[in-house]
């Protein structure tokens, strides 16, 4: 079992290996092995790549809860240790750089048996991913709150801002309006982003075209594109409030017409480890406490 749930959550034979330290013969043999013990086929095998059949998705969270039961006994038995294993973490640019940070440092002196494994990924993959089995956990951006097939811890309201260079057109403007916005160039992260959507329907003139972006596929590279008089962009204030205090970008008085929270997610129905339970504690107390209202901020 232990192997069929490492191969679908990493999709491939030769790393499902690789990670196990097992030979990729033997991986495929016990796949066949419980394929034929229970006379369904786990996996699709097109074009070089594998996906799970409906047999094994039914079967994967019943993979993960006898994992999870196993670790709890072994625990059990060897009486209390510290947490130790791994946790495949799902999460966007902007919370793994600017958000992470302290969280990690804590894990890493505190707890340096638990292994954090950090996945680049963008809200909808995470949200397949976890629902596949695929990530342990996830971090989520996005305005709603519900998702289907996950549970969210929300962390707090992510704070956006609109930002532009010291030199450009806008940076001594008093007040900005949409259609202002509509005028000039806009950066932005690739498509996928939750407040890049929601900022590209606030764009929309009715029109049906779609609002012409020059996309970046990191935040850093965004900020250095502004600086440099390219255009303007919205993105988390977190990741730009060093530049803003500098005096490298100026925020834009436009007033953001929407809200996006940052949350924690897992697949609805999974049994929690110790160690995702630990996560989960901590990063209310680190990420959360971070995001949560002051009074003058």
């Amino acid at each position: 079992m232990t192997t069929f749930h490492k191969v679908a959550t990493v999709m491939s034979f030769t790393r499902a290996a690789a990670e196990l330290s097992y030979a990729q013969s033997s991986i495929t043999a016990q796949v066949k092995g419980l394929e034929s013990s229970l006379g369904v086929e786990l996996f699709e095998r097109l074009s070089g790549k594998i996906q799970l059949t409906e047999a094994g998705q039914r079967l994967l969270p019943y993979a993960e809860q006898l994992l999870s039961l196993a670790d709890e006994a072994r625990g059990a038995a060897m009486g209390a240790g510290d947490p130790a294993g791994i946790l495949t973490i799902g999460s966007m640019e902007s919370i793994t750089s600017y958000r992470m940070p302290p969280l990690l440092e804590f894990f890493h002196h505190r707890y340096p048996l638990l292994h954090l494994v950090l996945r680049p990924s963008l809200c909808a993959e995470t949200c397949y991913s976890l629902r596949q089995g695929m990530y342990d956990m996830g971090f989520l951006m996005e305005a709603e709150t519900q998702h289907p097939g996950v549970q969210s811890e929300v962390l707090g309201a992510e704070p956006l801002v609109l930002v532009c260079a010291t030199g450009h057109s806008l940076a001594s403007a008093t007040r900005i309006s949409t259609a202002d916005l509509r005028q000039v160039p806009l950066l932005s992260t690739e498509a996928g982003c939750a407040y890049r959507e929601l900022f590209e329907s606030e764009l929309s003139d009715g029109s049906g075209d779609p609002v012409p972006f020059l996309e970046f596929g990191t935040i850093e590279a965004i900020k250095r594109g502004v600086g440099a008089g390219l255009g303007v962009s919205l993105l988390p204030t977190v990741t730009v409030a060093d530049a803003i205090e500098a005096g490298i970008l100026v925020k834009l008085p436009w007033e953001v017409p929407f809200q996006v929270h940052t949350q924690l997610a897992w697949r609805k129905g999974k049994r929690l480890t110790r160690e995702m339970r630990l996560f989960i504690d901590q990063t209310i107390q680190f990420i959360g406490e971070d995001l949560a209202p002051r009074s003058g901020r």
